[in-house]
């Protein structure tokens, strides 16, 4: 190997490095996750969260939140997480701080904001995927487990993120509940394939 080829080898390998140390950097600051307890915190939350709000609200740092009796879709997730010592709120913050042009730009963000990035279906996805928590996205029941995190697209034309965390009940059919919050507050239904799944992440 001659000088010329061996400087490219060590800089694409360097590179490479550099590369894998980035996606690593949000996996680190994730704990571990139990599934039976992530659906337990999510389940709790039915008939105590009864509406939907996505107004904008300006809440604390870390561990904020809006009112438990209402919040979106999103709030489902954070708040199951947040029973075993994960609070995305400040898990998202400091990984978009640190890589901000990793993110969506959808809502025309400069900065980060802490009241409501990690309320937005877009930026938690990208969060997971960065933690390495992706999996396969199927038609098959059987690929999703218990505390599995899916995200859809509610509009075949056009885009409106959703999230839920996979239960551990199933319906009739045998597709495993969704505990989630589309617009009356918490409730555990039989969605999973009803619209277009494009994200599926594993804790």
């Amino acid at each position: 190997m001659n000088i010329t080829m061996r400087d490219k080898f060590l800089k694409r390998t360097a590179l490479l490095f550099f590369l894998l140390v980035i996606a690593a950097s949000a996996s680190a600051a994730l704990p571990k996750i139990t599934p039976s307890q992530t659906i337990a915190a999510a389940r709790a939350q039915i008939g105590v969260t009864t509406s939907y709000d996505p107004a904008y609200r300006k809440i604390g740092y870390p561990n904020g939140d809006v009112p438990i009796d209402t919040g979106v879709c999103a709030d489902v997730i954070v708040r199951a997480l947040r029973k075993q010592n994960a609070d995305l709120q400040q898990l998202v913050h400091e990984d978009m701080r640190a890589n901000f042009s990793a993110y969506p730009k959808i809502w025309g963000l400069r900065k980060t904001d802490k009241n409501i990035d990690h309320r937005r279906v877009p930026n938690l996805c990208t969060y997971f995927k960065r933690a390495g928590k992706s999996v396969a996205v199927t038609d098959k029941a059987a690929d999703y487990k218990p505390g599995d995190i899916v995200a859809w697209n509610l509009r075949p034309k056009g885009s409106l993120p959703h999230i839920g965390i996979v239960s551990d009940k199933k319906a009739p059919d045998g597709t495993l509940l969704i505990i989630h919050n589309i617009g009356s507050g918490t409730r555990e239904e039989n969605i999973l394939f009803q619209y277009q799944i494009t994200g599926h992440f594993r804790l």
